[in-house]
């Protein structure tokens, strides 16, 4: 078989892994999919990694390189229109020093384009999940840290400064006059997947929460009790504010089944029981999915290339 003609990259970029696909348009699946841990050095270790791994999948899909009509990334952070990169992005190292957008181009040889990584996901949502019913919703994620994709009327809202949609900020969780809040945000310090594994026991991990409270461990459960409480305030905020009327949750802890049953407790408790609030349908895959999506419409309108406007 003849390789296709124009393909698309998706990169979902996160602060411990990097998971990417390769697909030509309006194809049902990826041609190749691969995951490594995120490059910790950030900077130009970041963009070598990226480009050995859009490589990589060249080669899973055999596909050459030259046929890549453009690379679509979303990354735990604010795109940052000047620097082509991301801004207030602790999870994500040092990614200030270089353009992620021009570095990555010049080593691969396409378009790249870029956006926060939950208003990626929250593309392939719009594209492959709640959005073949619906036109309006949030998808907020939850895991290294906690961040929301909002779309209104079949569009993804970005803000004035590409920054909508960074609930880790709101006021309210940890302190918000401590300004060792003001890295990651008041709400991200205490539902951040650190946070979750701290509130149990130094040294433990996410995961082992979950897997003690599902022994019935009662510090476990208060852990995930907690959770859910700022998990449901935080719904709660943007409900009052936006009225997107329905939100999806996803992310390695916000995809728990068993930590939605709390949020819906502490929402109906909050007065917002009736708003309806779902785990994504296609968990990892949405913001793969996302990119992909993203990269797509940068190839197919050159206007949008490097990060939103």
């Amino acid at each position: 078989m003849s390789a296709p003609d124009r393909v698309m990259v998706g990169i979902d970029l996160g602060g411990t892994k990097v998971r990417a696909g390769i697909a030509v348009p309006d194809a049902p699946g990826a041609l190749a999919e691969l995951e490594r841990p995120t490059a910790s050095e950030g900077g130009r270790a970041l963009v070598t990694q990226l480009a050995e791994l859009v490589r990589d999948l060249c080669r899973e899909a055999s596909v050459p390189l030259d046929h890549l009509a453009a690379i679509g990334i979303g990354g735990a952070g604010v795109p940052d229109a000047g620097q082509g990169g991301f801004d207030q992005a602790p999870n994500l190292g040092d990614v200030s020093s270089v353009s992620l957008v021009d570095e990555l181009r010049l080593a691969v040889g396409c378009p790249v384009v870029l956006d926060n990584d939950v208003n990626v996901a929250a593309l392939g949502e719009l594209a492959a999940g709640i959005g073949r019913e619906h036109d309006d919703f949030a998808f907020v994620s939850i895991g290294t840290g906690i961040g929301m994709g909002l779309v209104l009327g079949r569009e993804l809202v970005h803000g004035a400064g590409n920054a909508a949609g960074e609930i880790g900020y709101l006021p309210f969780g940890a302190d918000p006059l401590d300004p060792a809040a003001h890295r990651r945000g008041a709400l991200e310090e205490v539902v951040a997947g650190d946070a979750l594994a701290a509130r149990y026991a130094p040294g433990a991990t996410a995961r082992e929460v979950f897997a003690r409270a599902a022994d019935g461990d009662p510090r476990a459960v208060s852990a995930l009790d907690e959770e859910a409480r700022w998990i449901a305030h935080a719904i709660a905020a943007v409900d009052a504010i936006v009225d997107p009327g329905r939100v999806v949750l996803g992310g390695g802890i916000g995809s728990r089944p068993e930590l939605l049953e709390a949020i819906l407790g502490w929402l109906d408790r909050l007065g917002r029981g009736r708003l309806p609030v779902t785990i994504s349908a296609l968990g990892s895959a949405a913001p793969v999915l996302g990119a992909l999506r993203l990269a797509s419409d940068a190839a197919t309108d050159r206007t949008h290339e490097g990060v939103p406007a």
